[in-house]
């Protein structure tokens, strides 16, 4: 690495990140498996600072292309489409969706296959990683029809918290409201929650007798 002004160095996660090739978190497995060398030397280290100009960074021999500008994306994910650029299986993805776009982007957080509604999508990894950690306590507000209708004592057990796959979680906000589909058997409700485990508000609602018909964030 070169011995320019410390100011002007990046991480070497973050390069590849800003570059589009990878996620951080991707960007630190190839790191760890040495597909990256630095000026001809493998690295190992995913820690270390490269300065983008005057260090040659290349990805299994291949230059890594300059940094992208910041990409963000609102995407309204229909109901049985993955959050996933590809998939092995050969199911729907996101991927279709983004042909137009000017660079490589991911998915910040997902919703399941039978979820639909507000995705973000972005080539920025510092942001990326800022919204979901857990401790950011970004809300996150979903549309939920659930098969019957809850108690009151139903709701107040959601709002103190459940434990799930994954840990314990609570809603910060349940109310619910009318929706024109509405129907005297099944409920909608406005929910509002901070985390976001795998199937989390299915789960929930599963472990107070109830199962989700639709989900709309």
């Amino acid at each position: 690495m070169s011995e320019n002004n410390s100011e002007n160095k990046l991480r070497l996660n973050k390069l590849i990140a800003d570059s589009g090739l990878a996620s951080r978190r991707h960007a630190d497995r190839m790191i760890e498996e040495g597909q990256v060398t630095v000026n001809g030397k493998r690295v190992y280290e995913v820690g270390i600072k490269v300065d983008p100009a005057h260090d040659s960074v290349m990805v299994n021999g291949k230059p890594l292309k300059k940094p992208l500008e910041n990409i963000y994306i609102l995407f309204n994910k229909p109901r049985g489409v993955l959050t996933t650029m590809e998939d092995p299986l050969d199911r729907p993805t996101i991927a279709e969706y983004l042909e137009g776009v000017p660079g490589r982007v991911f998915p910040v957080g997902r919703l399941d296959w039978d979820s639909e509604g507000l995705l973000l999508l972005t080539n920025d990894g510092d942001f990326a990683n800022k919204v979901t950690r857990p401790k950011a306590e970004v809300t996150k507000t979903y549309m939920v029809k659930v098969d019957g209708q809850p108690s009151p004592d139903d709701i107040k057990k959601l709002l103190r918290g459940v434990s799930i796959v994954g840990g314990r979680v609570a809603a910060k906000h349940i109310e619910k409201i009318k929706r024109q589909e509405g129907s005297d058997q099944y409920d909608w409700y406005k929910m509002v929650i901070t985390e976001g485990k795998n199937r989390q508000i299915r789960q929930m609602f599963e472990k107070i007798g109830f199962d989700v018909m639709k989900l709309q964030r």
